[in-house]
């Protein structure tokens, strides 16, 4: 199962096995994810990770 890093709107940084990937432009990238820093439902984006 392949994770992906996502930022919530609080800002905390975590990965997540069950991230939805829709094809709904309108939708935006945007999910509701539970935050384990916040233990809210929170809006959630992916995170572009950079290599140095």
């Amino acid at each position: 199962m392949e994770h992906t890093v996502v930022r919530c709107a609080d800002g905390h940084v975590f990965s997540t096995a069950s991230f939805p990937m829709q094809k709904a432009e309108r939708l935006g990238p945007g999910r509701l994810v539970r935050c384990p820093r916040c233990a809210r439902l929170r809006s959630a984006v992916p995170v572009t990770l950079q290599k140095h």
